[in-house]
């Protein structure tokens, strides 16, 4: 099996101590979305990171994360978690036979997310509170009881994370004009912005692209500039008020010319059922907000024809299927004879 600690060995700080961890995570699809892409006068592609071993981009970085603590002789793994972190950090401990603890904030994570980590064996509390201060909470846990925090603080977890970058130039050649992420603790948006720099300094790619974060309306402090203490949005992945990576994220958009918008739940679901019911790919709301961002800016006028735009589908829509069922219409119910089917089919 070959995953990214091998695949990409001389990119990573690995050493002969890294066990050769791996559960078949990166080598996602790149897909070509020709007819969103029409109507938005763009060639898009969804870099779907859904289809990781645990439905989300987590495990790309976590692979990275988890080997190192082993490495360095943690006892165990603790992460604060919307959802996806936990289910990535709990099936990497299980791979490797060591204790994981998750901390999320109460009632606030997607049930398939909740599930994931729970049958994976891991230590599942729920802290009356939200992310922010769960995170608060796994970090002097992790002091304390001599445990490695696999969070976005955790540097090795950013460096994994860059892999979704070097698969994206592999397969075009080069990067795009602009990536689009959504964003809810930032350390995403930066370890993408970090691999494109990485490539480009190794020759391995020409140019590194516009950087466009976007957040949900609810849950949007880099928008506004300001910390969200209550965040609320449907997108329970990006449901964060005070994301820890935020300066670094700044940068990069900065850096890139890039820029944060942020879009409705309304504009997020509906972005959903477009993707789904247009290109086949369904994705968790979270991972939606990018094909939101780029409609609004259709739509105001500020998307420029002609581009290449690489957006990242950071997790599978079965994650939070409860999100979309709300939204959809109940099956059509028909007697079990030719003349009732026949009816609902014309």
């Amino acid at each position: 099996m070959n995953g990214l600690l091998e695949r990409y060995r001389n990119l990573y700080p690995v050493t002969e101590h890294t066990p050769g961890l791996s559960l078949g995570e990166g080598g996602t699809p790149l897909v070509s979305l020709s007819r969103l892409g029409e109507r938005l006068g763009v060639s898009l592609y969804a870099k779907y990171d859904g289809l990781n071993p645990t439905g989300s981009f987590k495990d790309r970085g976590m692979v990275l994360a988890v080997a190192k603590a082993v490495e360095e002789g943690a006892i165990g793994i603790i992460c604060a978690s919307t959802g996806n972190t936990s289910a990535s950090a709990a099936a990497y401990a299980a791979r490797l036979g060591i204790p994981c603890h998750v901390l999320l904030p109460e009632g606030k994570v997607a049930m398939g997310k909740l599930a994931q980590a729970m049958v994976y064996g891991a230590n599942v509390v729920a802290v009356r509170g939200n992310f922010d201060r769960a995170l608060e909470m796994a970090r002097e846990a992790a002091k304390r009881k001599g445990l490695a925090i696999v969070n976005s603080v955790n540097r090795y977890r950013l460096w994994g994370q860059r892999s979704g970058a070097w698969e994206v130039c592999d397969e075009l050649g080069s990067g795009p004009d602009w990536c689009v992420l959504p964003v809810g603790n930032a350390g995403n948006i930066t370890a993408w912005w970090s691999g494109f720099v990485q490539y480009r300094r190794l020759g391995l790619a020409a140019g590194v692209p516009r950087m466009l974060g976007v957040q949900a309306e609810g849950a949007s402090p880099l928008v506004t500039r300001k910390p969200c203490p209550e965040p609320e949005t449907v997108a329970t992945a990006i449901r964060i008020g005070n994301p820890v990576n935020g300066p670094r994220a700044r940068w990069a958009v900065r850096m890139t010319g890039g820029q944060f918008v942020s879009v409705s739940d309304e504009e997020i679901l509906a972005a959903q059922k477009q993707l789904a019911s247009l290109e086949g790919v369904f994705a968790e709301p979270a991972s939606c907000a990018p094909l939101a961002g780029l409609l609004r800016m259709k739509r105001k006028e500020l998307l420029p024809e002609g581009l290449s735009v690489v957006m990242v589908l950071t997790g599978n829509g079965l994650k939070d299927p409860d999100a979309v069922l709300g939204n959809l219409p109940a099956p059509v119910t028909v007697d079990a004879s030719w003349s009732s089917l026949e009816e609902v089919l014309s």
